[in-house]
């Protein structure tokens, strides 16, 4: 952490003209622009001053490395020039993933449509796992719904996909990713039809493990070399699963055959590697990796956001598409909605949404205090920097594993999204272990 206080910077003195201050990705800087201010404290970045000139590459570097996103400054003429050159629509605007309801207004909404969802998943699993033929007739209008509510509020789904139930693996996990995709592609301002069909590559990609016997698809020990061969066969069973006849999008079958494949041709189950690798297929993969690697498995825990997206970076390039793993990594944020964090006051709190710019600050509502008792809920905007009990700005200490300090996720979003149940109790215990 870099304590030294940093020296306001004398350059770039603007007299007698309009300035406009914008917000921008810190991957839209460029040199000469005027840097005021930026999305972390300024003594966390290793910078000499502070609201300075960007000079040099290094400083480049270092902001992308330190930050999401910064205010710069600019006059009339260099903003119609920025806008000119097609840059605003990188920029970090609520025009661009403008929220139409708050979490509050689009929760009941987002748990009718996950419930919808995990009953039209489970089954169509079970359809697969007892060799009956499967109908795909209702799959466009699950997706749409989902698409719709995602667009109205991402952070309502968001919340959704952090309640696990181990006993219902697959299903989960393969709406999970569904909705993680759809999140992803509105992330890059993609159209709504690919949102579906990203969607839909989503929450198909996994069809194919119900052909799997449960012996091999549960074992909780290491899988000998006949079990792995069969478990590797799942893509293209899947593949088969979703042929020509269910007049799908090709890139929806793709997923379910390539969705294993890695950039470095050391994939299965055709060894594809880099473009001969579709961009709906990296995308899923890369979701799909991160909801395993977040999801309790019989034979571990499952890891905290921040490991999951460090191993997604470390492998960037040889397993991932390097691009979509830092735009993957800039959406979900170090403190994704649903996720249960410490702040500095010792207080619990639950990540209630995030905004694009702002991923250190959160929105959050406290769920216990210091000791860990139940306290009235209370609501905190941290980028407002409202005081603690102390008298300092509030902010987050550290991230805590899910499921700690009893607090139950599910339990609280009853009180926002009423009564009706999150998982049908008609879905069937099923625990795959291996996610491969």
């Amino acid at each position: 952490m870099f304590r030294r206080k940093p020296k306001s910077c004398p350059a770039s003195v603007n007299t007698g003209t309009r300035l406009r201050q914008v917000e921008i990705p810190a991957d839209a800087v460029r040199i000469g622009m005027q840097v005021i201010k930026l999305d972390r404290p300024w003594d966390e970045v290793p910078m000499l001053f502070q609201q300075f000139v960007v000079a040099d590459t290094e400083q480049l570097d270092i902001l992308r490395k330190f930050c999401l996103g910064v205010t710069v400054e600019f006059s009339e003429d260099q903003y119609r020039l920025h806008v000119r050159h097609g840059n605003q629509p990188s920029a970090i605007t609520r025009a661009t993933h403008q929220e139409y309801k708050t979490v509050a207004e689009e929760l009941p909404n987002a748990r009718l449509r996950y419930s919808e969802a995990l009953s039209f998943i489970d089954d169509l699993l079970d359809d697969v796992a007892e060799g009956r033929d499967i109908s795909l007739e209702d799959a466009g209008d699950v997706v749409r719904h989902c698409v719709v509510s995602i667009m109205a509020n991402p952070n309502a789904m968001f919340w959704l996909t952090r309640i696990r139930h181990q006993d219902t693996y697959t299903a989960e996990h393969c709406l999970r990713v569904g909705i993680l995709a759809i999140t992803f592609g509105r992330f890059m301002d993609m159209p709504e039809a690919d949102l579906e069909t990203l969607g839909l590559g989503g929450i198909l990609h996994d069809v194919g493990k119900m052909r799997i016997p449960h012996a091999v698809l549960n074992k909780p020990a290491a899988l000998n070399r006949d079990e792995w061969q069969l478990i590797r066969s799942h893509p293209m069973e899947g593949f088969n699963l979703l042929g020509s006849h269910h007049k799908l999008d090709p890139v929806v079958r793709d997923a379910a055959l390539s969705h294993h494949e890695r950039m470095d041709g050391g994939g299965y189950p055709n060894g594809l590697a880099g473009s001969a690798i579709n961009r709906f297929t990296r995308m899923i993969s890369i979701v799909d990796a991160y909801d395993a690697i977040t999801s309790d498995r019989a034979y571990r825990k499952g890891l905290t956001n921040a490991d999951a997206l460090r191993i997604l970076y470390e492998d960037s390039g040889k397993h991932y598409d390097g691009e979509l793993v830092e735009a993957f990594i800039r959406m979900v944020g170090v403190y994704p909605p649903g996720s249960v964090v410490q702040l500095n006051s010792g207080e619990i709190a639950v990540v209630l949404s995030i905004l694009p710019d702002r991923k250190l600050y959160p929105t959050v509502e406290l769920v216990a205090d210091a000791a860990g008792r139940p306290c009235p809920p209370r609501v905190l905007r941290l980028s407002s920097q409202p005081l603690n009990p102390e008298g300092k700005p509030y902010s987050i200490a550290r991230a805590l594993p899910d499921g700690n300090h009893n607090f139950d996720l599910e339990q609280h979003i009853e009180k926002y999204g009423g009564s009706r149940p999150i998982r049908p109790e008609a879905i069937r215990a099923r625990t795959p272990t291996h996610p491969n």
